[in-house]
C-alpha cells in the first residue's frame, strides 16, 4: 500500500466508513441469458403503444377530437377524476395517517382492507357499491327513503366508483411518506403546546406534502383510465356517465379511428404522469 492509499484509509477510519463514492463499480456487460429475456419483455411492453402511434389518423386527429361526443367524454373525464381525487385527499389522508401515526388492534387487517381494492377486478368493486349504495342497497335504500339520493347511473355514481378504485393509491403514498417522515418534530412541536390536529397541520402536512402530491397525480391518473366499476355502477350515459375509457370501448365497435385517438389522449396523460413523477423515483432510488 502506497503512502497515498494509506493516507486515505485513515482519512476514512475518522469519518467514520469508507467514502462513498468509492464503495463499489457496478458491473460491466450483460449476460446474454438475461439480456435476450429483457429484450423480450421491453418490445412485447412497446410494440402496443408503437401500433397505436403508428396507426393513428393523424390527419383526422383534431376533427376527431373536436366531435361533441368526444369533447363531452374529456370534459366528464376531467372533472370526475378532479373530484374523486378531491374526496380522496379529503378522506385518505386522515385515514394513512391514521394507519402510520396510530396502533390499534387489527391494524394489519384495516391495512389489507383498504388496499384491497388494488387488486380487487373493477367489476366487482362495480357490483360491491351497487349492492352497497344502490336504490336497494344496504346503505343505499336509505338514502333513497331519507334524502332522494339516487347515486347509480348519475355524475356522481362516476365519482363514487372512481374514487373507490383510485383512494388507495393516494392513501399507500402518503402512509410510506408518513412512516419515513421523522416523529420528533410532532413530539417538538406538543412539547411546545400544540395540540395533535394542530401539529399535524402546521407540522406534519408540509413535510409529507411531497407525497400527498405523488399520491394525488397516481390518484387521479388511475381514476381518469377507471372502467369496470364506472360502466357497473354508473352505466354508460353519453353526457352524464360516459367518461374516455367508455368512450374508447363503444367507439371501438363504431368509429375505430375515433377510438384511437382517445387512446392517444389517454396515453398522453399517462407519459405526462410518469414525467411528473419522475423525479420523485430518481430521489427515492
Amino acid at each position: 500500500m502506497t503512502p497515498t492509499d494509506k493516507a486515505e484509509a485513515a482519512g476514512d477510519t475518522l469519518k467514520g466508513g469508507p467514502r462513498r463514492g468509492r464503495v463499489r463499480e457496478r458491473p460491466r456487460g450483460v449476460p446474454l441469458p438475461l439480456l435476450l429475456p429483457a429484450l423480450v419483455g421491453l418490445a412485447f411492453l412497446l410494440l402496443p403503444l408503437i401500433a397505436l402511434l403508428v396507426r393513428a389518423p393523424w390527419s383526422s386527429m383534431p376533427e376527431q377530437l373536436t366531435s361533441t361526443e368526444v369533447w363531452q367524454a374529456l370534459r366528464l373525464s376531467l372533472v370526475c377524476a378532479t373530484a374523486a381525487t378531491a374526496v380522496s385527499l379529503v378522506i385518505g389522508v386522515p385515514l394513512a395517517w391514521v394507519l402510520a401515526r396510530t396502533d390499534f388492534p387489527g391494524r394489519g387487517f384495516v391495512r389489507a382492507l383498504v388496499t384491497l381494492p388494488l387488486v380487487l377486478p373493477p367489476v366487482v368493486g362495480g357490483v360491491a357499491l351497487l349492492l352497497a349504495l344502490g336504490r336497494n342497497g344496504v346503505v343505499g335504500q336509505w338514502l333513497d327513503a331519507w334524502f332522494g339520493i339516487t347515486l347509480p347511473f348519475t355524475t356522481t355514481g362516476v365519482v363514487v366508483a372512481e374514487t373507490f378504485v383510485a383512494m388507495p393509491f393516494l392513501v399507500i403514498s402518503v402512509e410510506g411518506t408518513l412512516r419515513a417522515a421523522d416523529p420528533r418534530y410532532e413530539e417538538a412541536a406538543a412539547t411546545l403546546g400544540a395540540s395533535r390536529f394542530t401539529a399535524f397541520r402546521r407540522v406534519t402536512l408540509p413535510l409529507i406534502a411531497p407525497g400527498i402530491a405523488a399520491g394525488a397525480v397516481l390518484a387521479w391518473a388511475r381514476a381518469l383510465g377507471e372502467f369496470g366499476a364506472t360502466i357497473t355502477f354508473a352505466g354508460n350515459f353519453p353526457g352524464r356517465t360516459q367518461t374516455m375509457p367508455l368512450a374508447v370501448y363503444l367507439a371501438l365497435q363504431n368509429d375505430p379511428e375515433a377510438a384511437i385517438a382517445l387512446s392517444l389522449v389517454l396515453l398522453a396523460v399517462s407519459i405526462a404522469v410518469l414525467a411528473g413523477l419522475r423525479d420523485r423515483w430518481m430521489t427515492a432510488s
